[in-house]
Order: C-alpha cells, then sequence, then structure tokens
C-alpha cells in the first residue's frame, strides 16, 4: 500500500497535535514538517469535517485534536483520506479476469489487505507519541543514527 501525500500529512498532523497541549497552527505544524500550509490547510480542513480535529477560527484559534488521540486508530485515518482500496481491480469487481474463478492469487491478496487493515485498526496516534511526548526527539535520534551510520560505512560518500 502506497498512501497519498493529503493521507500522509493528515497522519503527521494527528501525531504533532497529540504532542502539543492546547492548540496549533496550520503554519506551526507546516513550518515543522518543512511542508506545504496550503496543502495542510486542505488536509486540516479535511480533518475537521471527519472529526478527527477541530478548526477553530479567529484569535487564539487553531487546530486540536477532535477526541483523544487513544481514540483515534491510524486505520480510521487510512480509509478516510484513502477510501478503500486493494492491491488488484479483481479483488473488488467480479468478473474482470479471465482466469478470476479458478485464481487464488485474488484471495491471497485479499486477506494480505485484510490482515494489512486490521493491523492498522489497532494502532491509535497516541501509541505513536514518543515516550518522551516530543516529535523533535524522534528528528534528532533519526539525525544521529544517519551520522552513526555513515561514519560506520566506509562505502558512504564524503561530504
Amino acid at each position: 500500500m502506497r498512501l497519498a501525500l493529503q493521507t500522509d500529512f493528515a497522519l503527521r498532523t494527528l501525531l504533532y497535535l497529540a504532542t502539543r497541549p492546547g492548540r496549533s497552527t496550520v503554519a506551526e505544524i507546516a513550518g515543522f514538517y518543512n511542508i506545504s500550509a496550503h496543502h495542510l490547510g486542505k488536509v486540516a480542513h479535511q480533518l475537521g469535517k471527519l472529526g478527527l480535529a477541530r478548526n477553530l477560527r479567529g484569535p487564539g484559534g487553531g487546530l486540536e485534536l477532535g477526541r483523544p488521540a487513544a481514540f483515534i486508530k491510524v486505520g480510521e485515518v487510512i480509509r478516510a483520506f484513502e477510501g478503500i482500496t486493494h492491491m488488484l481491480e479483481c479483488i473488488s469487481t467480479p468478473g474482470i479476469c479471465v482466469i478470476q474463478p479458478g485464481c487464488s492469487l485474488r484471495g491471497v491478496l485479499a486477506e494480505a489487505e485484510r490482515r494489512q487493515m486490521s493491523y492498522l485498526d489497532e494502532i491509535t496516534i497516541a501509541s505513536l507519541v514518543p515516550a518522551s511526548g516530543d516529535l523533535v526527539t524522534i528528528t534528532v535520534d533519526f539525525v544521529v543514527q544517519e551520522q552513526r551510520e555513515s561514519v560506520m560505512d566506509p562505502t558512504a560518500e564524503l561530504s
């Protein structure tokens, strides 16, 4: 499964909101992730329509979670933004392929999809929040790990 950019932004926005007390602005979130504020604004609007976030206008306004992060499932967010998608068209459309009646690949891929979504339905936004409660920790840890790997890799290019 490959997620659309809009879904990626939605998940990242919810994760950001889960680590911040109070409200955040679209500009703050976009700045943190270094992504388009315009595109993120559309995502924030959709999150509000879905009840996953609350959009508050005016002075002191901003964006906040629509319900506790422990009650927002990753699978729910993906379905809301992606719709129901399938690896192959034959999984959802009978009679589309000449070998479909006796094809076992269709069943295998349908089961893989079911298991994937079942797993994602068990994961909450709250469970993705780092123990420190701060996304900057993730960023710093990632950069440090990348630096260690490049030092340890003798084939890495010198900058």
